[in-house]
């Protein structure tokens, strides 16, 4: 593997996650440079969610064995999950999917028209029993952290609601700079891996694929796969080292809403209502590990775990190079001070190394003028700036989730 591409050895040199043998394979520790992006990450995607209309909800993350039978998660999904708990009469399960419960959410009241479409979104945790050959990093565990969201809606809604969910995706690609992705629509396949009604099938695959057209959007098709459930709109990125995966999905679902009995009312008459399951960011563990290979560590500044590390010149300027810290971190900016007993050259360097954005150098030069000096990390350096200058047009690239250091 290309080592400039390598998510698990920029996790280490930046200290963004951490694996120990006493916890086990596949469950990464954040750290909390990590933990930092994470937070972005997730105030981001629900920020997203709320401008368009989506309820956050939290739920358990196990239930009864008898649940995940009812969805057929346990028919068709249970080579990869975890092994029941016995509980009294009971077996619990730690869930592989949040589905059946925002089902159960759906399923709380009666519902109507007037109640529809219905958004539900949760990052919540989700297990997987991957075998250890294949856990590693962040790309591939066993817990994981999923940006996940279920639409429960009219049949003639569903276009209008995959095109709002694409157009979501762009969005938060644009944000994240990642490049555009492929469409795949994966359509499913004969065997046991998939639950069989040929009529909901042909019917699913008909409205994404109409879906897409409307949407004007190029994709391509694979027989194959689907969800056990339903087919889906795959998202496939590409890393850098020319491999591609699966990052967003957007997936119709006919099956579990029969299984379940759900229900609406309109017009005195009762409906089925179809559910559209969707990750807009993937999970957080599958994110940051793309992320960090795209940007090669380089996080845009909005992501930085520390935006602006201060570097006084000597020791003279502890005072006011603290000073300026805290000026910057009062206006929400994430600030580091170096005060090491180091070099000024190998505390930039070392800066640099972290991929931290803004390097603000201060001597007595910048303690007189009130002013202070900034390196960027790719190595530019601008001429001394008032703090609140600085801060000024910081906050406006990070707030506008620009991946440019400085506004051209």
């Amino acid at each position: 593997m290309n080592r400039l591409a390598d998510h698990r050895r920029i996790g280490r040199e930046l200290n963004i996650f951490a694996t120990e043998e006493q916890c086990g394979s596949g469950l990464p520790f954040w750290l909390p440079a990590g933990a930092s992006i994470r937070r972005e990450l997730e105030n981001f995607i629900i920020d997203l969610e709320r401008r368009n209309g989506y309820h956050h909800v939290n739920t358990p993350v196990m239930a009864k064995r008898d649940l995940y039978e009812r969805s057929g998660h346990w028919e068709h999904f249970r080579e990869e999950m975890y092994p029941p708990m016995p509980l009294g009469s009971e077996q619990l399960v730690l869930r592989p999917m949040l589905c059946p419960h925002h089902i159960l959410i759906y399923d709380q009241q009666p519902r109507n028209w007037r109640d529809l479409p219905l958004r539900l979104a949760e990052v919540g945790s989700m297990f997987r029993y991957e075998r250890s050959g294949v856990v590693g990093g962040l790309s591939r565990v066993r817990q994981m952290t999923l940006n996940d969201g279920h639409v429960f809606c009219s049949a003639e809604n569903v276009v209008d609601e995959i095109k709002t969910i694409l157009a979501m995706v762009q969005e938060a690609y644009r944000a994240l700079h990642i490049p555009a992705p492929r469409l795949r629509l994966s359509r499913g396949g004969k065997g046991p891996k998939y639950a069989s009604d040929p009529a909901l099938w042909q019917q699913s695959e008909a409205m994404l694929r109409q879906a897409l057209e409307c949407a004007e959007l190029p994709f391509f098709e694979a027989e194959g796969e689907a969800a056990f459930y339903g087919p889906k709109i795959d998202l496939q990125v590409s890393d850098p080292q020319g491999r591609e995966e699966t990052l967003s999905t957007v997936q119709l679902d006919l099956l579990l809403p029969e299984r379940f009995g759900l229900r609406y009312e309109q017009d005195d008459q009762r409906h089925r209502p179809v559910i559209v399951h969707r990750s807009i960011i993937s999970t957080m563990e599958r994110m940051v590990a793309h992320l960090l290979e795209v940007h090669n560590g380089a996080l845009p500044p909005w992501l930085s775990p520390t935006q602006v590390i201060v570097l006084p010149a000597s020791s003279d300027g502890n005072g006011y190079a603290a000073m300026v810290k805290d000026q910057l971190a009062g206006h929400g900016l994430r600030v580091e001070l170096d005060t090491r007993d180091a070099t000024l050259g190998a505390r930039v360097r070392a800066a640099q190394q972290r991929k931290i954005p803004y390097l603000a150098v201060v001597g007595q030069r910048e303690e007189h003028s009130q002013t202070i000096s900034v390196r960027l990390r790719d190595g530019h350096q601008l001429a001394p700036v008032a703090v609140a200058e600085f801060k000024d047009s910081a906050r406006r690239v990070i707030d506008t989730r620009d991946h440019r250091l400085l506004e051209t």
